[in-house]
């Protein structure tokens, strides 16, 4: 429930940003208690209409630094809705179903209709949509181009245009698409680009498509001094929908003897640890909404061992010192690396081992590299637990509760028992019956049949160091060099158009990466062939993108694509 108290202390974050009474009634409702960097910088010169070059990591609050103030402008404007007055370009149909999500979330009090289109989506039901009148579209290129040339998405009325993850749809092979699209629009609109780096094509688009723009770039932090050396810091790199389930393996792998996971805001915090709660963890919230006296119980219960987790935003666990932490969870990745070394450096004192572990989404992976660079310590990229992993962990802690109790010196008033059983059976399988016993006695009965957890594999050899793509050959001209087979854990689809249809690798990579979701970077070589194209993707990647691609068009065309069989 939101206190007046929490309220205000909204109010003084945003408020002097120059939101609007209900934007800000959201906000304190969705549990957001301070704004970032990146939005203190956006928000005022995109109330005030100009146009704005960013440059800001990913997870640092992007999201919401151009969604409140384009919804507050369209609410101002009291336009209709037969023409959409707000274009956002996204590089992947997955940051386009979030970035729609977050407009929608913001917009509620203030009545906007938000409509997300991209690859792999019935055309019919975005065009459903956009025939119901909508404020916002938040699109794919590839797709927003194809509703463009079939008439189906009018821009003639847009005011306010977004290019987030720029440098991203450029390295996709979007660039094209883009120039095409802009061009639909009015030449007095509002352009908004966001890029986590600004190289000198990003550079050149902004200089052809903005007017005299507010440049705002937020700079990494310095690295905080004297962190922790004794700090064993892993990541997981999985989609967020997958976050809970993993977040589980791991606490049933690890058995912290007491954690901190960090969430980014006051709701996701108070979501966690209900859901964690119902699976049985003794979880308890921390965060700008509760009382000081709760606060203290929570730390006192945490220091007496009476719950195992604390659920915490920043803000709230500012100051706190718990001597007998033993892990830092990133359930969100912290919006800047200063932030990450202030979290990890709540474990691991005094010459103690701590584990700092992080939930990264694929997207957020780079940020991965700069955090090494801040802690100047080594973060494994993990695989997550398997059902199997999970046993042996179960088995192995019945083995140490054997161990002691081994030990033990009231052992002999159990021996009439084992002479007993040793009538009918021999001693080895009476141990084995003792181990079972103890363990189910001691980790309860598990289904045998448990589920995998379904993670797209994540693998720096594979994907470039945390922060940088991995080196790929990719086809100067028109033609590859033919290679004798597939790179390691990889495989190759047959692509039915190649150089006499005028195919380029950046068509692929555009249309592949914008129907099926998958990030361009992780697309390797391309041979381009008179009549047929080659195009190597990650294993695990080729069955989502033969099914996204059935309907797909490249270059305006319907394409055979296939597994390609190796001979």
């Amino acid at each position: 429930m939101m206190t007046s108290e929490t309220k205000s202390e909204v109010l003084e974050g945003f408020a002097g940003l120059g939101l609007n009474a209900k934007l800000l009634t959201t906000l304190a409702e969705l549990g957001y208690e301070e704004p970032t960097p990146i939005q203190k910088a956006a928000i005022g010169p995109m109330l005030a209409g100009s146009d704005l070059m960013g440059q800001a990591a990913t997870g640092t609050g992007k999201t919401a630094a151009f969604a409140l103030p384009l919804l507050q402008r369209i609410a101002e404007a009291g336009k209709d809705r037969s023409q959409p007055s707000a274009l956002v370009l996204v590089p992947t149909r997955e940051l386009a179903m979030q970035v729609a999500e977050a407009v929608h979330k913001y917009g509620q009090r203030l009545k906007i209709a938000v409509v997300p289109i991209y690859g792999g989506h019935s055309f019919g039901q975005q065009l459903n949509m956009l025939e119901r009148g909508v404020d916002v579209v938040v699109a794919t290129p590839g797709r927003a181009l194809d509703h463009i040339r079939r008439k189906t998405l009018d821009l003639s009325g847009i005011s306010i245009l977004v290019l987030d993850e720029a440098d991203e749809m450029l390295d996709m092979g979007f660039a094209e698409d883009l120039e095409a699209i802009l061009a639909q629009t009015p030449s007095d609109r509002q352009t908004v680009m966001f890029s986590a780096t600004l190289p000198p094509r990003i550079n050149g688009m902004a200089k052809r498509h903005l007017k005299e723009p507010v440049r705002i770039q937020i700079a990494r932090e310095a690295s905080t001094k004297g962190t922790a050396p004794r700090v064993r810091q892993v990541a997981y790199v999985v989609p967020r929908a997958s976050k809970l389930a993993v977040l589980g393996r791991i606490l049933d792998l690890e058995d912290p003897a007491s954690a901190l996971v960090f969430c980014r805001t006051r709701t996701e915090v108070d979501q966690l640890t209900e859901k964690l709660s119902a699976h049985g963890y003794r979880a308890q919230s921390l965060h700008g909404g509760i009382s000081q006296d709760q606060r203290t119980r929570v730390i006192k219960l945490l220091r007496e061992g009476a719950i195992d987790l604390v659920i915490a935003t920043d803000v709230a666990a500012r100051g706190l010192d718990i001597e007998q932490l033993s892990h830092v969870i990133n359930y969100d990745v912290p919006v800047a690396a200063d932030s990450y070394v202030h979290r990890i450096g709540r474990v691991g004192r005094a010459g103690r081992e701590g584990v700092a572990i992080t939930l990264a989404d694929p997207r957020e992976s780079r940020l991965l590299c700069q955090f090494e660079h801040q802690t100047k310590g080594k973060i494994e990229i993990a695989k997550v637990p398997t059902v199997a992993d999970l046993r042996a962990r179960r088995l192995k802690v019945t083995c140490a509760a054997l161990h002691e109790a081994a030990g033990a010196d009231d052992l002999e008033q159990y021996r009439s028992a084992i002479d007993e059983l040793t009538q009918d059976h021999d001693l080895m399988k009476i141990a084995l019956a003792a181990v079972k016993l103890a363990h189910l006695a001691s980790c309860g009965e598990h289904d045998d049949a448990e589920v995998e957890i379904a993670i797209p594999s994540y693998t720096p050899a594979a994907a470039g160091k945390p922060g940088k793509p991995g080196k790929r050959e990719k086809p100067t001209g028109a033609r590859a060099k033919r290679q004798s087979g597939p790179s390691e854990n990889m495989a190759r689809v047959y692509v039915g158009a190649g150089d006499a249809e005028g195919i380029r690798p950046k068509d692929l990579v555009g249309a592949i990466a914008g129907e099926s979701g998958i990030n361009g970077k992780s697309i390797g070589a391309i041979e381009i062939e008179e009549h047929f194209s080659l195009v190597e993707l990650p294993v695990d990647a080729v069955e989502a993108v033969l099914v996204a691609m059935r309907k797909a068009l490249i270059k305006g065309k319907k394409v055979t694509v296939r597994r390609f069989t190796e001979r």
